[in-house]
């Protein structure tokens, strides 16, 4: 079965020379490739009332009836509103309202979780809101698509970065403050476990990868250690990745949606600077000298997992497997 589709400016303009012309409704749907039927539809709702075509009005009643065509609203019904109702003032999620309606009214029409996200949205059930109803506050299950279209994930990543046998390949996370208060852009190495931190403004994409060149350009090592990869999440605020790729000539991986656990190393280290950094923190308050020290006192003690060296002490000592170091800084 052909798809259907609608027809475009440019056939309504052929479609009016040949129809001024005499043409018949099945040479114009040949010339056209589509149906006979399509062409007689559209002389039949777009022609003038003298029986003449014009493309250009054609198109505009076209528009008009687009914006008119809508979705039928599912919630008329007292009964499936009543209940819905119900079901909110105690807290239901529209999940589970949907789920619940199908088994005690299975042959009935079916209210989907959808039609009560979009009605409490557009507060189409007075008294209704997201914020007054849904604990968690409107965060529908199953969302389509992630807010990042990678052009690499974590199953790409090499086997040095995985097993931990080389320096420079880095996670990195933001830790956030209150709302509006700002956040801190963090990085450690997964081999050296090195972190590397700058803090910004807000979550905004553009400021978060300013951030990431401030961070790994100003490291508490008197050399800078080359940026092979990073493995970041999905967020929104790594929506720069391409262009901190090309600046730093390194390659960004991204987890997989919703798997803290593979990216552990950040979110350990991240643990940690929440006992410096409480939840709603002002990062607005923090000057870099303090965070030059917090570096430096995360950075500086041992770890067992570096045979009792620390960070720093591993790096010097040359310890790390096909470690590559570079003189100067990035410049952001």
């Amino acid at each position: 079965m052909r798809p259907y589709a609608h027809f475009t400016l440019t056939q309504r303009e052929v479609l009016a020379q040949m129809h001024a012309a005499g043409k018949s409704q099945a040479g114009i749907a040949r010339v056209l490739g589509v149906n006979r039927s399509s062409v007689s539809r559209e002389l039949k709702g777009n022609s003038n009332k003298d029986g003449s075509y014009h493309p250009w009005r054609a198109t505009v009643l076209y528009i008009h009836r687009r914006k008119k065509c809508t979705r039928r609203y599912r919630l008329v019904d007292e009964q499936a509103l009543g209940y819905v109702k119900e079901k909110l003032d105690q807290y239901w999620s529209p999940e589970i309202i949907h789920e619940r309606w199908k088994r005690e009214y299975p042959h009935r029409e079916g209210i989907s979780h959808s039609t009560i996200y979009r009605a409490l949205e557009r507060g189409d059930i007075k008294g209704y809101s997201p914020k007054t109803h849904l604990i968690r506050h409107a965060k529908r299950k199953n969302a389509k698509g992630y807010r990042i279209n990678p052009d690499h994930t974590i199953h790409e990543r090499p086997v040095e970065a995985n097993e931990r046998k080389q320096a420079g390949h880095l996670e990195g996370d933001t830790l956030a403050g209150a709302i509006a208060k700002g956040c801190l852009l963090t990085l450690v190495d997964r081999k050296t476990r090195l972190l590397y931190a700058a803090k910004s403004k807000s979550r905004d994409s553009h400021l978060i990868e300013a951030a990431f060149y401030k961070a790994v350009s100003t490291p508490p090592l008197p050399t800078q250690l080359k940026i092979l990869s990073i493995t970041l999440d999905h967020g929104s605020e790594f929506a720069q990745h391409r262009q901190i790729v090309m600046n730093l000539n390194t390659t960004i991986f991204f987890a997989d949606p919703h798997s803290p656990w593979q990216r552990g190393s950040i979110e350990n280290i991240n643990g940690l600077l929440r006992f410096f950094f409480p939840k709603g923190f002002n990062f607005h308050c923090l000057v870099d000298h303090y965070l030059d020290l917090l570096l430096s006192l995360i950075n500086n003690p041992p770890r067992k997992c570096l045979g009792s060296l620390s960070p720093l002490e591993f790096l010097s000592a040359k310890c790390c497997s096909c470690l590559d170091i570079l003189p100067g800084r990035i410049g952001g």
